[in-house]
């Protein structure tokens, strides 16, 4: 299938994404070599905040019903907080990679841009711990953050969950699991890029079939390595799954973004609209030319900073801040 060209000023960002970020094909013989990498590239929280005036505290939630405890990294600007917004964050990597480190950048922005309290979460990777597992280990740290609102200075009536790529589809997962549980009441889920449906079957998953970010083969590899032989079957759940879900009512406000130039964008505009057919309530933006993680890796570009500024306006409006 022919695919959607690239915004011209997004090209060199994205050559540097491949560069850095894939220089090895993401197979399932090479995902702990993948993950070793991309750990190299991922500096702690400490040296993310620097000498900025972020306070962080580093701690453990219960896990889930017999599995491990939680870590956590709290975020909150010095000297603390009091009814702040707070923001739930959940990390990328095709749920195969990554820490809770990475995007650290950005949630710190939040914290001082909002003046929010913010959590990031580390959840159990696949293929060592099969799904459902990140996703409890995320509504674990959730159920924690929201059970010490009050102590860590967060209004408990504005909890966001939010994240990129996997970040995105587990956050889709959490909140599924927050309304059918009678979980934390959320003010919002923030999907960038989300990674929601193990079929792969859409229009654009084969448009970027060995092209740019985060290709057809990558998210093969990590569908597999998350369900297994269960991958495409009726027995995927929409806890693992979010684009599974039949019932997408009754669910928080959603902010739903994605490149028109990537394999998530076909599932993700379907997620918004199915949103849309129970009466819920989404925001929707498909970013012309735009690769997977574009804003991330080409900041300067027209589109991203376009991308940017309509990420903060809806996270004002849902948290309520000026």
């Amino acid at each position: 299938m022919t695919p959607v060209p690239y915004d011209p000023e997004l090209e060199p960002g994205l050559a540097a994404f491949l560069d850095l970020v894939e220089p090895i094909p993401l197979r399932a013989d090479t995902i702990l070599a993948n993950r070793e990498h991309f750990d190299t590239l991922v500096p702690p929280i400490e040296a993310v905040v620097g000498d900025r005036p972020v306070e962080v505290e580093h701690v453990t939630a219960p896990g889930p019903p017999g599995a491990p405890d939680v870590p956590l990294t709290v975020l909150r600007p010095s000297g603390g907080a009091s009814g702040a917004p707070g923001i739930y964050s959940i990390h990328g990597g095709g749920m195969v990679l990554g820490n809770r480190a990475f995007g650290a950048a950005g949630l710190v922005e939040d914290v001082l841009r909002f003046g929010a309290v913010a959590a990031t979460v580390e959840y159990r990777l696949a293929p060592e711990h099969p799904a459902p597992a990140a996703a409890e280990d995320c509504y674990a740290g959730l159920l924690w953050f929201a059970e010490h609102a009050e102590e860590l200075g967060v209004d408990p009536a504005r909890v966001l969950v939010g994240g990129s790529s996997a970040g995105g589809g587990l956050s889709a997962a959490v909140a599924l699991l927050a309304r059918d549980r009678g979980g934390p009441a959320l003010v919002g889920q923030l999907l960038d890029c989300p990674m929601l449906d193990d079929r792969n079957e859409t229009v654009s998953s084969r448009q970027y079939d060995g092209l740019g970010a985060w290709d057809r083969n990558n998210n093969d590899t990590a569908w597999n390595a998350l369900l297994g032989p269960r991958r495409g079957t009726d027995e995927v759940t929409p806890y693992e799954a979010p684009a599974r879900a039949e019932d997408l009512s009754g669910l928080p406000p959603a902010f739903v973004s994605v490149g028109a130039a990537e394999v998530f964008r076909d599932e993700a505009v379907d997620y918004a609209t199915r949103i849309w057919a129970t009466g819920g309530r989404a925001e929707l933006h498909v970013w012309s030319g735009g690769y997977h993680g574009f804003a991330g890796f080409s900041p300067a570009a027209a589109v991203s900073r376009a991308a940017a500024a309509a990420r903060d306006s809806w996270l004002r409006r849902v948290l309520g801040t000026s």
